[in-house]
């Protein structure tokens, strides 16, 4: 299989040409569906939200058939006196849990640049599905409520689920190499959104029967998929006799090939030997430092970017089938359907602006020109009419300029970070910078969900567009 500049850029005289093994099509698989496992687990929990909130709040169904249950067994769920307070503390554990990840993606990149990365992908996904069994269905099964013991299990599965992406982003670093990495990572980067499809088809096929199902099946197959990356994934090429990147024979070829987009131009020819996670296994370069990560060039400006950006981004993810149903009176299955457009121009976006960025060799020039043209989707798409037709063609175009940058920060160009030449003597640095960026992006989305609801509260919808703009 080839796939246009997946593996090095050659000069121009000889065109470009890529190598793809089978090993390459097994990573790229393994590494987008076990990342999509620990997002549908997240949808999952968004999508049953309601039948949680009845679950907690049981009283007003008592007057259907007071004679069939005892009061104290009828109540005894009942956390919350109304649905407003349980809704309340459902979002409340969305903001922990996006807090508990921010803060587990600083660790889980230095744990992941000093531990085997499939052992920590494996962990992860394993036991945050664990844990979600244990909130969702456990719980529900041993008829145990209580509001502090759900708190902390979010904490713990907020940090679990963090190992994930700067693991996936690693091993990918380790085997695409720069050229070619915009398309390639832009259309892996997709993989969240197919986890979010994902947790939501798994979630309504068995929500019939209980909502601790949906947690069951979505853990299950989440166990089942972090055992399979554990006995499959390949973390760098060398463990099956491949050259890594930088330490292919053809000197012309791989001097283009290994030089970051974000590095100088001017490399010695020297310096061109350097790879991401593995280096000779006679000379193990140690890993990058957290401070030294943040001191390397473009981490802290593009983190603060992807702050921004995720808290667009998310929002979006949370509040825009309340938004549609809310400001135009649509069905809120109507609305969940319609939202999806959005993911749909982010996976476009991030694919054909990372195409383009390959081309040009650049990737801020990219993202400056996508976001100045975002400014305008959102200011389009704060007005709207009341059609669904149209409101779904400009919302796929607001997520083509939005989300698609987002994408190309939280992947490609975090590859990009992690191998610049000042990482050459010190090579294990990518899922340090990955965590480091996607973490502090993390923190803003955690933020933003507080704001977004401040906002619309005391100013209305369209001034929560205006703060997205200003974003």
């Amino acid at each position: 299989m080839a796939l246009p500049g997946i593996l090095r850029r050659q000069p121009a005289s000889r065109g470009l040409v890529s190598h793809c093994t089978h090993h390459h099509v097994v990573v790229f698989l393994l590494t987008f569906f076990s990342y999509s496992l620990l997002h549908a687990s997240r949808k999952t929990f968004s999508n049953v939200k309601v039948s949680i909130s009845s679950q907690w709040t049981p009283s007003c169904l008592n007057s259907t058939a007071p004679e069939l249950r005892p009061y104290e067994l009828w109540n005894s769920s009942h956390l919350f006196p109304n649905a407003e307070e349980a809704t309340l503390f459902l979002g409340t554990l969305d903001t922990i849990f996006l807090f508990s990840y921010a803060v587990g993606l600083f660790v889980s990149g230095i744990v992941g640049d000093r531990l085997n990365l499939r052992w920590v992908l494996s962990f992860g996904m394993c036991s945050s599905a664990l844990v979600v069994f244990f909130f969702g269905t456990l719980t529900e099964w041993l008829h145990f409520y209580n509001k502090w013991f759900y708190c902390c299990l979010w904490v713990v599965n907020g940090l679990l689920q963090s190992t994930g992406w700067p693991c996936v982003v690693a091993v990918m670093g380790n085997w695409f190499g720069k050229a070619g990495r915009g398309f390639v990572f832009g259309l892996w980067s997709a993989c969240a959104s197919v986890g979010n499809i994902l947790g939501a088809f798994l979630a309504s096929c068995v929500l019939k029967y209980g909502y601790e199902y949906a947690f069951l099946v979505t853990a299950s197959v989440q166990f089942a998929g972090g055992v399979i990356v554990f006995c499959g994934l390949l973390t760098s090429p060398k463990e099956v006799g491949l050259p890594e990147l930088g330490a292919d024979e053809d000197v012309s070829v791989e001097e283009d090939a290994n030089r970051p987009l974000m590095g100088n131009d001017d490399v010695d020819d020297d310096d061109r030997n350097y790879s991401i996670q593995a280096a000779d296994s006679d000379n193990q370069p140690k890993a990058i430092g957290f401070f030294q990560a943040c001191c390397l060039p473009g981490v802290v400006l593009y983190s603060l970017a992807y702050a921004c950006l995720k808290l667009v981004n998310y929002s979006f993810f949370f509040w825009l089938p309340f938004y549609l149903s809310n400001n135009f009176g649509w069905k809120e299955a109507e609305a969940d359907q319609l939202s999806i457009w959005y993911d749909v121009g982010g996976i476009i976006g991030g694919t054909i602006q990372g195409l383009i960025s390959d081309v040009l060799q650049k990737r801020a020039p990219v993202l400056a020109v996508s976001l100045l043209f975002a400014v305008g989707s959102l200011f389009g798409y704060s007005r709207s009419p009341n059609s669904k037709p149209i409101n779904a063609v400009i919302m796929a175009i607001t997520g083509f300029f939005i989300g698609g940058p987002s994408n190309m920060i939280s992947s490609a160009i975090s590859a990009d970070l992690g191998r610049q030449d000042l990482v050459k003597g010190s090579s294990e640095a990518l899922a340090t910078v990955t965590g480091i960026v996607d973490g502090t992006g993390s923190i803003g989305a955690a933020v933003g969900q507080y704001l977004v609801s401040l906002i619309q509260e005391n100013l209305g919808w369209m001034w929560v567009f205006y703060f997205f703009i200003l974003m």
